[in-house]
């Protein structure tokens, strides 16, 4: 009688560490990803609303006849605060997500992070992003797909800037911070120029390792004078 309640109680608490386990699987798989996109496509609509309705004059606008061009006015980084779009055509024609500033947990659940010590966008140094390759959205989660030659598109709202990546991505430890330097160690690049990073976790599952893409800044367009070819081709 005892060892029969014994096994039945036993049987009883797998069934339910193994319902908790499927229940915790669902909750990683689907509800963060639902409310994830959720998230960023309210960053993206923020932004898109914020542009629209307070745009920022960049270069080769086209003011009044007899008017003085107004200098661009710029963004500011806000931590936690999103500023621009990034757009990268090899992992769908419709992908699109908010950067904001600052890598920490709650930022990354609403978008792509900033590395706040890093570079601005399209300025001399290293711009560095930091993505989740499952969970919250899963906007890093075809990121072995990247190679040399592919665009990675931005625009904070005035200008688009297109950057060409340099290398298949690359594997380190968790610890190697040269990759974020202003000229990111291991990258190839030999000086001083307009670089970005992006990083995310490796394997797809884990985070023991880094997946690393480096890519230069390759041209710039204002807004005003439409998307770049990098996005419409």
């Amino acid at each position: 009688m005892t060892l029969r309640w014994i096994v039945r109680t036993l049987s009883e608490i797998c069934v339910t560490v193994g319902g908790l386990i499927v229940l915790f699987v669902v909750y990683l798989l689907f509800w963060t990803g639902i409310r994830a996109d959720s998230a960023m496509d309210g960053e993206i609509g923020k932004l898109q609303h914020q542009w629209s309705s307070s745009p920022a004059t960049g270069p080769g606008s086209d003011p009044a006849a007899g008017e003085p061009t107004p200098a661009p006015r710029p963004r500011r980084y806000v931590s936690g605060g999103s500023f621009a779009v990034m757009y990268i055509p090899r992992l769908g024609a419709d992908w699109a997500k908010p950067v904001l500033e600052g890598t920490g947990t709650d930022v990354l659940k609403r978008g792509l992070g900033h590395y706040a010590r890093t570079a601005r966008l399209g300025e001399v140094g290293n711009f560095s992003v930091a993505g989740h390759r499952r969970t919250y959205g899963d906007p890093f989660k075809d990121f072995p797909r990247l190679r040399p030659g592919d665009a990675v598109v931005l625009t904070d709202g005035t200008t688009w800037f297109t950057y060409r990546i340099d290398n298949r991505p690359y594997t380190t430890l968790p610890g190697d911070i040269g990759v974020i330097d202003p000229v990111p160690r291991k990258s190839g690049f030999n000086g001083p120029g307009r670089y970005l990073t992006l990083t995310t976790c490796e394997p797809e599952w884990g985070h023991s390792h880094r997946l690393i893409a480096w890519a230069h800044l390759d041209s710039t367009q204002p807004v005003a004078q439409g998307r770049p070819s990098a996005l419409t081709s």
